[in-house]
């Protein structure tokens, strides 16, 4: 029997020709079809299994295009590249949606549409190309659908104290402990002076019109005296 025309474009999309076509169709069907029951012929599962063989083929590509990222730069690129909105946007670059079983209520209320469902959608097919092909066909399936938002993750920037942490835990220290060891000027201008310490290194002071300013100039000067890359917000 032929296969429907509409899987043989999407698989030309792909990249990959299924041997079971049964897993493609499976990998379309929303649970709406199925009145919402676990395991009966809709895509719950194997956007379980998409999932893991997404993340596992976007952590490879970043470590391969980053090889000197500390592990906080990898994970904020990472969680730009397998979180629902990126997903949605290759759902969409494969025209995802005009091929998805849904239910009629499901249909007309947008359902080809929508972010959730698209996003839960393409990581169900990379799931099936696993079942149908293993590892390495998903995982190119994967490459070249995500090519152009890999080699376009825009440099993530993160708050001081956040990279402080990172760099203290990646170094072995404890995490930094901040104390607000001044207050000074009226209750409606107020200046703070906040100290950031961790066990094994000199203090470093910061201040700022709030605590949480404060604090923040803290980590950076820690930073700069310690000599650690990397971006950050200045709040």
């Amino acid at each position: 029997m032929l296969r429907p025309r509409k899987f043989k474009d999407l698989e030309k999309k792909l990249g990959h020709r299924f041997k079971d076509s049964s897993l493609i169709e499976r990998a379309l069907t929303h649970a709406s079809v199925r009145g919402g029951k676990a395991d009966r012929g809709d895509n719950e599962r194997l956007e379980f299994v998409g999932d893991r063989v997404l993340g596992l083929a976007i952590a490879e590509v970043l470590s391969a295009q980053h090889p000197e990222a500390t592990e906080g730069e990898l994970a904020r690129r990472y969680n730009r590249l397998v979180r629902g909105e990126a997903c949605a946007r290759v759902a969409r670059s494969i025209d995802l949606g005009q091929h998805l079983i849904l239910s009629e209520s499901e249909a007309d209320s947008g359902g080809r549409e929508k972010a959730t469902i698209l996003a839960d959608a393409v990581e169900a097919v990379l799931g099936a190309v696993f079942l149908d092909a293993g590892f390495d066909k998903a995982r190119a399936v994967v490459h070249r659908l995500w090519q152009e938002q890999s080699d376009n993750v825009p440099e993530v920037t993160v708050d001081a104290k956040s990279l402080l942490q990172e760099w203290a835990q990646g170094q072995g220290f404890a995490l930094p402990k901040y104390t607000v060891v001044a207050r000074q000027g009226p209750d409606h201008a107020p200046h703070f002076t906040a100290e950031v310490l961790i066990a094994g290194k000199a203090p470093a002071r910061g201040e700022g019109a709030s605590k949480r300013i404060a604090e923040q100039a803290a980590a950076r000067a820690l930073l700069k005296r310690e000599g650690v890359p990397g971006k950050h917000a200045d709040v």
